[in-house]
């Protein structure tokens, strides 16, 4: 943490004292003044949000002071510092590569009022198609809308993307929604602006949710919870009273005719701080094989994990679970192209990857605990299953 901040005050100051002693020492005062109110609000808003716990308001301040001001102004230094060196050889050099560095900063900073005004309103549908050698017959063709990270407590109780969403997955009519985790940033009240809507979806089995790590509702004051998990529970019981189906460790059965698959549900595991809370072994108990503990009658699995870590750390080498579904990357809520920042933190981090019989799909989810996406757009995954 001490790391993290040290780099963050380096990125908003280093740029700004470069820029005033190279550019600004002659402006007025007033406009030197103004140069760096957005570097001090967004060192003010981090260290409020380090000492006091989260808040949106903090978040957001943060958010476009960073991607709106420091991150230009960092993209310009480097380009002048190359400027600098090009001024050694030719002096027009010197002026034509620090126009382009503006250029360049601009650029960013309009990427970055983009993702805030409008990126993250973009909803998406996504259609998948995953095939599997033992899917049940009756199972080929099944319809399921993967929804993953909402973080209702980012729209302020606003309701119009979050119908939105609602109005998409029930358009499409699916078999069954899922939603990977994380419906909240801070707090369970959040939940209750949207309890109509969220009551509203429509799927022949259902809505089957699991938590994600901010649905323990850890980050904004942690010490109200004598345990753990209390906040944990009491956004589960919100999500039962929708009509959802919250699995804590454990499975659903899913029957057509003769032929039935199994729904299992971990509490958040993956890579720390998270909470690391999931019990694998308890959740496929009775559906199919963990590690050495055969299963008599194993069926066809789907498992619901938030963080997409677990695939590797458990989930591979201690099942033969085909399709594990989670959320939680967000994509970094940016991509240029097909590459996102999460790459740097996460083997896996969007879409589908597989490894031998086993298969992960990582939504890139609907919302952010901040109100920004560029390039990684709020998607609704409607996944059909095929048997070869």
């Amino acid at each position: 943490m001490i790391i993290a901040l040290l780099i963050t005050l380096i990125l908003f100051l280093a740029p700004d004292f470069y820029i005033f002693g190279a550019f600004l020492r002659n402006v007025p005062l007033v406009w030197r003044i103004l140069f760096f109110v957005p570097s001090v609000l967004g060192l003010v808003s981090l260290f409020g949000m380090r000492y006091c716990g989260f808040s949106s308001v903090f978040g957001t301040i943060f958010l476009v002071a960073l991607l709106c001001f420091a991150l230009p102004k960092f993209f310009f230094v480097v380009i002048s510092l190359v400027a600098k060196l090009f001024g050694l050889w030719n002096a027009t050099a010197y002026t034509v590569v620090n126009i382009l560095g503006m250029v360049v900063a601009a650029a960013v900073s309009m990427m970055a009022v983009y993702g805030l005004a409008f990126g993250w309103k973009q909803l998406e549908t996504k259609y998948v198609d995953l095939y599997f050698d033992d899917l049940p017959k009756a199972y080929d063709g099944y319809r399921i809308a993967h929804l993953s990270d909402l973080h209702v407590g980012t729209y302020k109780g606003k309701t119009a993307f979050v119908e939105k969403v609602v109005r998409r997955v029930n358009e499409e009519k699916p078999d069954l929604v899922v939603f990977s985790g994380d419906l909240v940033n801070t707090d369970p009240e959040e939940i209750q602006p949207y309890v109509p809507l969220l009551s509203s979806f429509t799927a022949y089995d259902g809505v089957i949710s699991v938590l994600g790590n901010h649905d323990y509702c850890l980050y904004g004051h942690p010490e109200r919870w004598s345990d753990p998990r209390e906040g944990g529970l009491q956004v589960a019981e919100t999500e039962r009273s929708l009509g959802w189906e919250v699995l804590m460790n454990e499975s659903r059965i899913l029957q057509k005719g003769p032929e039935r698959i199994a729904i299992v549900g971990v509490e958040n595991t993956g890579k720390p701080p998270f909470p690391q809370i999931g019990d694998l072994k308890s959740a496929v108990k009775d559906v199919t094989d963990y590690d050495t503990v055969k299963c008599d009658d194993k069926l066809f699995t789907i498992l619901l994990s938030h963080d997409p870590s677990h695939w590797r750390m458990e989930v591979l080498p201690k099942t033969d679970v085909p399709l594990t579904l989670s959320g939680h990357t967000h994509a970094a809520q940016l991509k240029l192209g097909k590459w996102s920042p999460s790459s740097w933190m996460y083997k896996e981090w969007g879409g589908a990857y597989q490894s031998g019989n086993q298969q992960l799909f990582i939504s890139e989810g609907l919302g952010g605990t901040l109100p920004f996406r560029f390039g990684a757009r709020p998607q609704v995954v409607m996944i059909t299953l095929h048997r070869r």
